[in-house]
């Protein structure tokens, strides 16, 4: 999969989303920089977090996005592989292949 056209077809579906439905994606956005907030765990931890329910919950979009904003903030492929793991343990073969999608997302968004 590519990756990259993936999410950015992704986005223009949202930009017509979101004329059909105005208030509903800015409402989406401020509830992702609440959670976002507070000190306690640092973002690239949240994305990481992110990153392994959206394998669990089985959204290619999901892990798009968030293996793009790992990327961004400097995650490496080691702690992604370590996320991976996790999700395996507690999600199995699902989430092993879907795994197997997040980690070629953030390869391609690596490059």
């Amino acid at each position: 999969m590519d990756w990259k056209k993936f999410i950015a077809d992704a986005d223009s579906d949202l930009a017509v989303y979101a004329k059909a439905l105005p208030g509903t994606l800015p409402a989406f956005g401020k509830m992702g920089e609440a959670a976002k907030q507070g000190t306690a765990l640092d973002l690239k931890t949240k994305e990481f977090i992110a990153l392994g329910i959206a394998i669990s919950t089985r959204c290619d979009h999901c892990i798009g996005y968030h293996a793009r904003n790992l990327v961004r903030l400097g995650a490496v492929r080691e702690e992604v592989s370590e996320v991976l793991a996790m999700a395996a343990y507690m999600g199995g073969g699902p989430s092993i292949n879907y795994g197997s999608k997040a980690l070629q997302a953030f390869d391609q968004f690596s490059e």
